[in-house]
């Protein structure tokens, strides 16, 4: 009999359709986007893909890309950035915002296992503004298998700056999270494996 390893064995396979955004606004002025706008969907600190540039959606693109990712379970938020692509190569990506999406919105509760569901969530700038609308759908395939590849290397921190706060815009109070205490928690756990 045959054993499949798996990346982790403690973890989710996640179907993720990232469709489309709605009103990009960047920057405090909250001017519109114009072109070039892309998502990076994120679900732990080493776990992420991004989808193709929209060139053409201006403040409204599509992209219609869908992703299996690796979920840990003991991951509390999937995360979601829309940023624009820099039109010089010296020049790093401008964030448009970020939603961060509670994984009891979509696992648990009374839907069943391949249950497609479609949610439309509020981006925040690190201002803590608003900044648009993203629009996805998820399936929770349940424990992951070959499908399910993690991401090569750690990825940086959503919007790129200490103390950046980013809001899951829901009917509830927003869960706020500074991306310091993220970096300190993996830095101190990284240091105390090497000891």
């Amino acid at each position: 009999m045959e054993t499949t390893a798996f990346p982790f064995p403690s973890t989710y396979a996640l179907e993720i359709t990232v469709t489309s955004a709605e009103g990009l606004r960047v920057g405090r002025k909250r001017r519109p986007v114009k072109k070039n706008a892309f998502v990076t969907v994120q679900t732990d600190l080493y776990t992420y893909q991004s989808t193709k540039v929209d060139t053409e959606g201006g403040s409204n693109p599509a992209w219609n890309e869908r992703f299996v990712i690796c979920m840990p379970m003991h991951a509390k938020f999937i995360t979601l950035e829309v940023q624009c692509k820099a039109h010089f190569p010296t020049r790093s990506n401008e964030a448009i915002g970020a939603a961060r999406v509670p994984v009891s919105d979509f696992i648990g509760g009374y839907a069943p296992s391949d249950y497609l569901q479609f949610l439309s969530y509020g981006l925040r700038n690190k201002h803590g503004d608003r900044s648009g609308i993203i629009n996805f759908s998820v399936t929770v395939k349940g424990l992951a298998d070959r499908r399910c590849v993690p991401s090569p290397w750690p990825v940086t921190p959503a919007l790129g700056e200490k103390g950046f706060n980013a809001a899951v815009v829901t009917c509830v109070p927003a869960a706020w999270f500074d991306y310091n205490v993220r970096t300190a928690y993996f830095a101190t756990n990284r240091t105390a494996s090497l000891i």
